[in-house]
């Protein structure tokens, strides 16, 4: 094994484009500086485009989970009511910000592994007609699961005036993403996942409707107050010191979606899925999710005649392959594959091949290369991914 060569196939973060890499190495500039305003400006449009809106993506230097937080700041506060999908361990990290802001919480809880249905959600609005929120997961990284956010958010419009908000962080720059068209009304990502850079930025866009409910909202915070960044924005500046570095890099990795084309990407995604489902089914091996629920940037495998544990030490000591592992009561019992961003159909067999190997050495007797062959089956159009 070359020590300095690893294969990163987890949820994220995920590999950097070289261009990306060779973009953020540029000379720093100042923050306020003229170049930075510009570089903002031939940022906005692709990430528009990215989102499916025509509203302004903000841009902050912060993670993810910061993108969460702001989405509740701005929105709701102590006492209010909302309803929180719960699908996994990102789902639950909603529940925890609102509960340190002393919201009252209303949960979905599915099991995990299964995406909610708008039934659901139009349930807990009859039952709890104060709603202010409804809080969801677009793919729910710890258990390889997208929901269904374009009928839930139908049913969170067709039952109340609640805000539907949405966690986009792993698959925005993914999957098909039609803001305004859906009825989103906070959408938030960050950089890490399919959009190709290293961790350090979220992005964040609202809805009119969301913009009304912020403007009358007295207690948005400092850091986190979306009228800032927006107001900022408008400027092509940020309030607060932005990580010029990234946004070199936010440019090019744009630029690489426009190149390939953003229907393209989608496409892509859905054949790395088809792909690497095709593979454990063919194996025999059981997967978290079904086929209707599964996301194009993540894929959950739950074995049962070897321990994911075990596989993903032997996967990092025989090839530096490094997949993730399971979360909460799922840590051990499953592991995951991330095929998103920087990643190809043949990344997928290459990483196919090597689990295959790593399988049997956990301890499953399988055939090998009958799971890469059934990947390439799908690659070639002759397999069928259902």
């Amino acid at each position: 094994m070359l020590k300095d060569q690893q294969y990163l196939r987890i949820p994220g973060p995920t590999p950097v484009p070289p261009s990306v890499q060779r973009a953020m190495a540029q000379p720093m500039v100042g923050h306020r500086a003229s170049e930075t305003a510009e570089l903002i400006r031939r940022i906005r449009p692709g990430l528009k485009k990215v989102f499916g809106t025509e509203q302004d993506v903000m841009i902050f230097a912060g993670s993810g989970t910061s993108g969460l937080e702001a989405a509740v700041v701005n929105t709701v506060g102590e006492g209010d009511e909302v309803i929180v999908a719960v699908t996994g361990a990102f789902g639950r990290r909603f529940v925890k910000i609102l509960d340190a802001y002393g919201v009252t919480v209303h949960e979905i809880e599915t099991e995990w592994g299964q995406s909610v249905s708008p039934e659901e959600i139009r349930g807990a609005l009859r039952k709890n007609p104060e709603t202010k929120a409804v809080f969801a997961t677009f793919c729910e990284t710890s258990t390889g699961v997208l929901n269904p956010v374009a009928e839930l958010a139908q049913a969170v419009r067709d039952e109340s005036d609640a805000l539907f908000i949405v966690d986009g962080v792993s698959c925005i720059g993914g999957v098909e993403s039609k803001m305004d068209e859906w009825g989103i009304d906070i959408l938030v990502t960050g950089s890490q996942k399919a959009m190709m850079l290293p961790g350090g930025l979220m992005f964040a866009a609202c809805s009119d409707r969301a913009w009304k409910v912020i403007e009358e909202n007295t207690r948005r915070g400092f850091y986190l107050d979306f009228t800032k960044y927006r107001d900022n924005l408008k400027k092509d500046s940020t309030p607060f010191t932005p990580a010029t570095s990234l946004l070199y890099g936010l440019e090019q990795a744009i630029r690489l979606i426009e190149e390939e084309g953003f229907g393209e990407v989608i496409s892509r995604h859905e054949l790395m899925k088809d792909m690497t489902r095709a593979a454990f089914k063919a194996l025999g091996i059981p997967l978290l999710a079904n086929d209707e629920d599964a996301s194009p940037t993540v894929t959950a495998v739950r074995p049962d005649g070897f321990d994911a544990a075990k596989l993903r030490k032997v996967l990092k000591e025989e090839f530096n392959l490094i997949v993730a592992g399971g979360q909460e009561h799922l840590k051990d019992a499953i592991f995951r594959i991330g095929h998103m961003g920087y990643a190809s159909p043949g990344d997928v067999l290459q990483t196919l091949a090597m689990i295959e190997i790593g399988i049997r050495k956990a301890g499953q007797e399988i055939e090998l290369g009958k799971g890469v062959a059934a990947a390439q089956q799908i690659y070639l159009g002759k397999g069928d991914p259902q």
